[in-house]
């Protein structure tokens, strides 16, 4: 552990492996809505190869500690050395042609990210005893003092919760709005009560397109993670690297990972496989932690119709309402989840770009990114699939 800054009483120090942090005091610091901050989940990806140098992603985790003479833990936050943009979700390739352009390194940056992981949770993960001003203040004076002084062009927060993001704008980051689709349970008492909300014509479609599925022979097993087999997870890893290679590259998950989440965090996993008989012919891996569910991974051997929306739409949707989960984020992409009733939610990112002159650039960008990501998601609303109220 390396000692780089101090505010007032406060000190932050940084790992090149989270191993060098004890998985209960990081942990303790973690809120149980998401499995994504997990040391296991972190450690993992580290340990497998898959948050690496070589891969772009070198850890360089920040603690904070009391004080000098009282080292223990306050907070703790992801964060990343990042070699390249890939993994993300929040898109800056832009900005680093131009800063290729102009003859500036854009790369190395600053990421404190989930990586491969747009889900939005805190980001600075602090102990509430301890005032989260304090904390951003002491985090900001360390990343960019180590930023100024090794070239590092930038910091990046991405998918905070959107208090977070407010704070960290006070301190002086930019703000990004982006925007995805969730569905949210309403007290529904199964996926037929859901579909009495939606007005007749969607809902017809929903039952088509369910029927279809069923209609190709498909069934579906739902496996909670303390029950996946090795065989299973064969399966799925297979399903989830042809998604990949139809685009002619590999996944950035390697199997290692996956056995290992499976072994070190079976409580948050759920595996639905999709049968034609006994033979496994897709599957989607869905992670939760308290309310919510997170539909992350998917693939399939072979195309059927709408075998992708049952999968990982309707299956998760059926999974929230059977266990009472509040809020389903099945992944980064969206339009075609609007008419299956996912809502358009804003999503968040903040940032701290050394050059001035492109930090007020890239400030001019998001003022006018935002105006069109509003106007976006005001559209998206109208075509949301409910009835309409009653007047």
């Amino acid at each position: 552990m390396s000692r780089n800054s101090d505010h007032d009483s406060l000190q932050v120090s940084f790992v090149e492996s989270i191993t060098e942090v004890d998985a209960q005091t990081w942990n303790t610091l973690v809120s149980n809505e998401s499995p994504f901050l997990k040391h296991e989940f972190l450690l993992a990806l580290e340990q497998t190869g898959c948050t690496i140098r070589a891969t772009g992603w070198q850890p360089h985790h920040a603690i904070v500690c009391h004080s000098e003479a009282d080292t223990s833990v306050v907070a703790v936050s992801p964060l990343y050395l990042k070699f390249n943009s890939f993994g993300e979700y929040v898109f800056d390739w832009s900005w680093a042609d131009a800063f290729g352009k102009a003859g500036v390194n854009y790369y190395p940056k600053f990421l404190t990210a989930i990586p491969f992981t747009p889900c939005a949770s805190s980001r600075i993960l602090h102990d509430e005893n301890v005032s989260q001003n304090a904390v951003l203040d002491a985090l900001k004076l360390a990343i960019q003092s180590v930023a100024e002084q090794t070239g590092v062009s930038s910091w990046h927060v991405l998918f905070p919760t959107q208090a977070e993001s407010e704070a960290l704008g006070k301190h002086g980051m930019s703000r990004r709005k982006g925007c995805q689709f969730h569905w949210f349970n309403r007290g529904y008492q199964d996926f037929d009560d859901y579909l009495q909300a939606l007005n007749s014509r969607k809902r017809k479609n929903i039952r088509k397109e369910r029927r279809s599925v069923t209609g190709q022979g498909i069934q579906f097993e739902t496996i909670e993670g303390p029950d996946i087999t090795e065989r299973q997870w064969k399966h799925f890893y297979d399903f989830y690297q042809s998604t990949y290679l139809v685009r002619g590259r590999e996944g950035y998950l390697n199997q290692e990972f996956f056995l290992q989440v499976g072994r070190t965090m079976p409580k948050n996993l759920v595996l639905i496989l999709a049968k034609v008989g006994s033979q496994p012919i897709a599957g989607a891996l869905f992670f939760k932690g308290g309310s919510r569910l997170y539909g992350r991974y998917w693939g399939s051997m072979e195309e059927y119709q709408f075998l992708h929306f049952e999968t990982c739409f309707y299956q998760g949707i059926d999974y929230c309402i059977r266990h009472g989960l509040q809020q389903f984020d099945a992944g980064a992409q969206g339009e075609r989840k609007i008419q299956r009733g996912f809502e358009p939610i804003e999503t968040w990112s903040n940032h701290w770009i050394s050059n001035a002159n492109f930090s007020s650039a890239i400030n001019d960008f998001l003022k006018q990114e935002s105006r069109y990501v509003g106007s976006y998601m005001a559209e998206a609303e109208k075509l949301l699939p409910f009835k309409k109220p009653s007047s």
